[in-house]
C-alpha cells in the first residue's frame, strides 16, 4: 500500500488538456521543476521509476507537481551506472528509451528520456506524443534519428534540453541533478525564457546532425502525414501550394487561413519548423526543393 498526499487538480496530462493555453512559461517551467526535482530524489535512492508520463503527475492546488504510479518502479543496486532488465510485460513504447524498448534496459538515463518526452507534453498541453503514429513507426522514427519538434510557443532553451534528454547514447542524457539545476538557473534568468524556437531558423548546438526527414511531393501529401488533410482547400485558396511558401508562414498566417482550434495550429506549426530545418539542410547540401 501507498499514502499520498491529496492532489486537487488531479493527473498533470488532463489538466494541462483542460487548461490550454493558461499558463505562463514560467509557470510551466515551475511545473518541470517540480517533476525534476522529484526524479532527482528517486535516482539519488537508486530508484527508476520506468513510466515517467504526464498521467502518472499528479498537481495539487499550487500547481505544484509530484511523480507518482510506482507500479512499474524497481530499486537499483548501489553501482549509478546499474540498469534494470525486464523480460515480458508492457512498455509504454512513446515515452521509453530506445534502449529500454530493443534490450529491456531501464536506469536513470531511460528514465531521462521520458522526462524529456513530459517536458514535450507539458509545453504542448498535454498533446500525444508523436500524435497518431503507430507504436512501430515511432521506434523506427527514432532510430533513424527523428525527434519530436517543439511545441508551438516552447521557449529553445527548453527544445534544447528536451534534444539532450533524446540522445541515442544513454550516457551523454543528462542527469536529474543537472536538469534541476539548468531549469533553476532558467527560474532565475527567465530572459532566457524569451526566444522561441519559431522566432529562430537554426536549432543552437543541436545534437547530433539534422536527421534527414522524409520530403513530401504535394503540400497535401505533407497535410496528410500530420493528420491535417482537412485544411487541404484552405491552404490552397490562400496560395499557400508549394514548400518554400509553407515554410515561411507564421502563425497569424495559419490562423487567418481558418485553423481555429489550438491543438491543430500547434501541429501544423511545429511541422512547418521540421520542414524548414528540413529544407535548409538539404540546401546547404547543394539539393533544391
Amino acid at each position: 500500500m501507498i499514502v499520498v498526499e491529496y492532489m486537487e487538480n488531479g493527473s498533470l496530462d488532463s489538466f494541462l488538456r483542460k487548461h490550454d493555453g493558461h499558463f505562463t512559461v514560467i509557470q510551466l517551467v515551475g511545473m518541470l521543476r517540480g517533476i525534476a526535482s522529484g526524479m532527482k530524489y528517486l535516482s539519488d535512492m537508486g530508484y527508476v521509476h520506468r513510466d515517467l508520463a504526464a498521467r502518472n503527475i499528479l498537481v495539487n492546488s499550487n500547481l505544484v507537481c509530484k511523480v507518482s504510479d510506482f507500479g512499474l518502479s524497481r530499486v537499483l543496486e548501489d553501482d549509478p551506472e546499474a540498469a534494470y532488465t525486464t523480460t515480458g510485460g508492457k512498455i509504454p513504447i512513446r515515452w521509453t528509451a530506445p534502449e529500454a524498448i530493443a534490450y529491456r534496459k531501464f536506469s536513470s538515463a531511460s528514465d531521462a528520456w521520458s522526462y524529456g518526452i513530459v517536458m514535450w507534453e507539458v509545453m504542448s498541453y498535454g498533446e500525444r506524443p508523436y500524435w497518431e503514429m503507430s507504436n512501430q513507426d515511432v521506434i523506427l522514427s527514432i532510430e533513424e534519428g527523428y525527434r519530436l519538434p517543439a511545441p508551438m510557443g516552447c521557449p529553445a532553451s527548453l527544445h534544447q534540453l528536451m534534444l539532450h534528454c533524446w540522445q541515442k547514447e544513454r550516457n551523454h542524457r543528462p542527469k536529474f541533478t543537472d536538469i534541476v539545476s539548468f531549469l533553476d538557473k532558467l527560474i532565475r534568468n527567465p530572459s532566457a525564457l524569451h526566444t522561441l524556437v519559431e522566432d529562430i531558423l537554426v536549432m543552437p548546438e543541436s545534437p547530433g546532425e539534422v536527421p534527414e526527414y522524409p520530403l513530401f511531393v504535394t503540400v497535401g501529401d505533407w497535410l496528410d502525414s500530420i493528420k491535417m488533410g482537412q485544411y487541404k482547400n484552405n491552404f490552397m485558396a490562400a496560395g499557400f501550394t508549394t514548400f518554400d511558401l509553407i515554410s515561411r508562414m507564421s502563425i497569424d498566417d495559419i490562423r487567418r487561413i481558418g485553423v481555429i482550434l489550438i491543438g491543430h495550429q500547434r501541429r501544423i506549426v511545429s511541422s512547418i519548423q521540421t520542414l524548414r530545418l528540413h529544407m535548409m539542410h538539404i540546401q546547404e547540401k547543394g539539393f533544391h526543393v
